[in-house]
């Protein structure tokens, strides 16, 4: 089997790996909780390589192995409705719940209960992890170019997952040429174009993100009234108008 390394700069996720590696040499069982796409699973496969795994939500194949192994990987544990119902005695079993907090009937069956913190919570593994998929992700895209992304601009809602696709949104949006915009456009417009009001309900789509882009680069109305060419009321009408902060 292909090792996993799993990698973080966070101090309380090595103590959550100490407390994993312990459990390696005790027949006791661990629950691992925590926003989906945090690194759990990862956690779990660099550490337990050789163990079989089993999702929660495949409950007749969940039976089977608990019976015939006594050591396990169970995944998506918060399928699991009854925990009583599962036969987890003498065996040392590692669940991976996508739980922001653990139910209190599992303090019950897991000997250790551990929580891996969302990645906002993880400024240093954010910075890590920027570097690596930027880099990945050009390689994918054939981007030379050096491009620099804002932390700041991540979206980290979803931890992982929607780090990985804000960061390829971003180094898409910034190697699109004028021409490859305007083909976009096309096909938004086309699609949206209708009615008798089409001009002015999508004008908003090029005169929006041209406000908010010249507020953000000039940092003064005044002075971006005068780059676009406007009157000042007229420029803070159009802000007002477009529910710009």
């Amino acid at each position: 089997m292909k090792k996993i390394n799993f990698i973080s700069h966070y101090g309380e996720l090595q103590s959550i790996i100490k407390g994993l590696t312990l459990c390696k040499s005790l027949m006791v069982s661990s629950l691992i909780t925590g926003e989906a796409h945090t690194g759990k699973i990862t956690l779990v496969a660099s550490l337990f390589p050789n163990t079989p795994s089993v999702d929660a939500y495949e409950n007749d194949k969940l039976i089977r192995m608990l019976e015939d192994n006594s050591e396990l990987i169970i995944y998506n544990f918060e399928a699991i409705s009854n925990i009583r119902s599962l036969d987890m005695q003498n065996k040392r079993i590692i669940a991976i719940g996508n739980y922001d907090k653990a139910p209190k009937s599992a303090e019950e069956y897991f000997a250790f209960i551990y929580t891996v913190p969302p990645l906002r919570e993880r400024p240093d593994d954010v910075e890590y992890f920027l570097d690596k998929f930027s880099e990945k992700l050009k390689q994918e895209l054939m981007i030379n170019d050096e491009i620099s992304i804002d932390i700041e601009d991540l979206d980290l809602s979803e931890n992982f997952k929607s780090m990985k696709r804000s960061i390829y949104k971003i180094l898409l949006k910034k190697t699109l040429t004028s021409e490859d915009i305007e083909k976009i456009l096309f096909e938004h417009l086309y699609d949206k174009i209708e009615g008798k009001n089409s001009y002015r309900e999508l004008l908003d789509i090029f005169e929006k993100p041209l406000i908010e882009a010249g507020l953000k680069k000039y940092k003064s109305q005044l002075k971006l009234a005068d780059v676009l060419g406007l009157n000042r009321n007229t420029l803070r009408k159009k802000i007002h108008e477009n529910d710009i902060s």
